[in-house]
């Protein structure tokens, strides 16, 4: 199946899945099998409730100030959906997303993605082509359950914690926070030997 527009291709991917909002982890892992997504740059993961956005342009401009190229991935987006992928500082082109919905739509054969997974693999397919020296992704609001989650980070960041999305995630902050506790600080050796961050 094939679209000419972007907007084709996001009005054809809200419609595939019953749940707008449908946490878990099983289908993104089969489908990063499916479609050999790997990274071998450092992968910064970004979670908690306020100021994920905020942290995940630092951690961009940090990056890029320092000569590397770098992709982010933030949700949701303000105006156009180019807007939850930059690379090197630049939101992605409706070609360029356009090109990898077509890899997640053939990939997927029968399996149901949500809005949210589906769009992810495309940006993941994306940041993967463009041989990065780094990507930012930004968790949505589960957490633990989060698709984004099922990409092994080298450093893991997790902002402050309020109460949010409590029909998902618990009533309480701490019920919130040990849902978003998989967004611990953690250091691979790769990232480490970055110069710019010895």
């Amino acid at each position: 199946m094939k679209f000419e527009t972007l907007d084709a291709w996001l009005h054809h991917i809200e419609g595939l899945h019953a749940q707008t909002i449908d946490l878990g982890l099983d289908r993104m892992e089969t489908m990063l099998k499916r479609l050999d997504i790997r990274f071998k740059c450092p992968v910064f993961t970004v979670g908690g409730t306020n100021g994920k956005g905020s942290t995940c342009a630092f951690i961009e401009s940090t990056l890029l100030a320092g000569g590397y190229s770098v992709g982010v991935h933030t949700s949701p987006h303000l105006i156009h959906f180019n807007e939850r992928v930059r690379i090197n500082g630049e939101d992605a082109k409706d070609e360029e997303l356009i090109r990898q919905f077509e890899k997640v739509e053939a990939a997927r054969e029968d399996m149901t993605l949500s809005y949210f997974e589906y769009t992810l693999l495309g940006i993941l397919l994306l940041f993967a082509e463009k041989n990065l020296d780094a990507v930012v992704l930004e968790i949505g609001l589960g957490g633990r359950l989060d698709a984004v989650n099922t990409v092994e980070p080298s450093v893991s960041v997790i902002t402050s914690i309020g109460i949010d999305h409590t029909a998902y995630l618990g009533t309480t902050r701490e019920s919130i926070g040990w849902e978003k506790h998989t967004s611990i600080v953690r250091v691979s050796r790769q990232f480490a030997q970055m110069p710019i961050l010895r």
